[in-house]
């Protein structure tokens, strides 16, 4: 009877206690968030329940199951032990990083709460994510370490390894030369402020928003949600356009390719009347005017402000639709023409007497317009008759 209760009351017990200190470290932590709402530190260290609760298990059990006096535990003793100190390690390990990311997560929540510019708490988001990122990896070597120490057989060969870690060392960083320059350029991303989480980059002519930084590698979601992994050595090594950097406030322009005889100042008025009924406009700043002209056309730009990318991106479109459209049924001679044939002068150079009339030669008075914008000019034999009606 004893060879059963002895196992029941070391493993029971162990269990009980376990759930008992995991459910009042809860209950605590719970009144301590009621009483501090300000912060959501205590509400975040309440995810450490579980890990909290094996490594109290795990402890409970290291230093009792020698009482159980079972035989198969005897037998096994050096195994059974091994493997509950690499399970509180690894316990041990799991509890630290969350306490970590309940401290970090804590922290940025504050500082976003109380910092009022976007930029800023996209950087210190950054920085955030690696340090938590460099706190893992760490800590998960150190564990590893740890459980690889154990073994009588590592010790020695970690002896070895440290006799020889000049040469190894010299070793690794040459295999290891992108990877490190990887690590030091997702640092230097990190901490000078060069790329953020969440800004709006152009990267080998793709536009997107930086969704994730590493220390190795950055990712970038495109407008059409394709994501795009690029080293972060590139952004070291490189020139790539960051459109929010300085403030997420952009300005775009339209443009607009139209006759000459297009009204540039109706044109204003109706640019004003659209970014009116245009949301995504931020109402900063406005203008259109005739940037550039060619023989046949004019070119207008329309200036258009807007709070970010996203919203300067429609801003433009809607500009470019609404105005088109306008122009299209209130000024269908503004559209721009093309012609379909050269005119020819006849064999002397000179133009017929039928020309000088109204001051323009017999090719240019068989222009025909229509109401789309184009026109058509057609060809005059030699002798200044029209080849199909024969008229002079």
């Amino acid at each position: 009877m004893e060879n059963v209760l002895r196992p029941l009351i070391v493993v029971g017990g162990s269990v009980v206690l376990t759930l008992v200190l995991g459910w009042l470290v809860d209950r605590l932590l719970r009144r301590v968030d009621d009483r501090h709402p300000e912060t959501p530190l205590w509400g975040l260290l309440r995810r450490c329940r579980l890990p909290l609760q094996v490594v109290l298990l795990t402890a409970l059990l290291r230093g009792t199951y020698q009482q159980t006096e079972w035989q198969a535990i005897q037998n096994h003793e050096t195994a059974i032990g091994r493997l509950l100190t690499l399970v509180l390690i690894g316990a041990g390990a799991w509890l630290v990083i969350r306490i970590a990311a309940a401290v970090v997560e804590s922290t940025y929540a504050r500082y976003a709460s109380s910092t009022r510019d976007p930029a800023r708490v996209r950087r210190v988001r950054t920085q955030v994510t690696l340090i938590m990122r460099i706190v893992t990896a760490v800590v998960v070597v150190v564990a590893l370490a740890a459980m690889l120490l154990t073994f009588p057989a590592m010790r020695a060969v970690g002896t070895s390894l440290l006799a020889s870690a000049g040469i190894l060392g010299i070793v690794a960083g040459v295999a290891a030369q992108s990877t490190l320059g990887n690590l030091f350029a997702g640092f230097q991303i990190a901490f000078g402020d060069m790329v953020r989480i969440g800004d709006t980059v152009v990267v080998d002519g793709e536009w997107g928003v930086v969704e994730e930084v590493t220390l190795t590698f950055l990712a970038v979601r495109t407008w059409d949600e394709r994501r795009i992994t690029m080293p972060v050595s590139y952004f070291t090594s490189k020139p790539f356009e960051n459109w929010s950097r300085g403030g997420a406030q952009m300005t775009g322009t339209v443009f607009f390719q139209l006759d000459h005889s297009a009204p540039v100042s109706l044109m204003r008025d109706k640019l004003q009347e659209i970014l009116a009924d245009c949301k995504a406009w931020d109402g900063r700043d406005w203008s259109l005017a005739v940037t550039d002209t060619t023989p046949s056309t004019m070119q207008v730009r329309a200036v258009v402000t807007a709070k970010d990318a996203d919203d300067i991106w429609t801003t433009r479109c809607v500009v470019r639709e609404q105005m088109i459209a306008w122009l299209c049924e209130e000024h269908r001679y503004a559209m721009p023409r093309i012609a379909t044939s050269p005119a020819e002068l006849p064999p002397d150079g000179q133009w017929p007497e039928r020309g000088k009339s109204n001051g323009m030669p017999p090719a240019a008075e068989e222009v025909h317009s229509n109401n789309a914008g184009a026109y058509t000019a057609e060809a005059v034999e030699p002798d200044g008759h029209h080849p199909r009606t024969g008229r002079g």
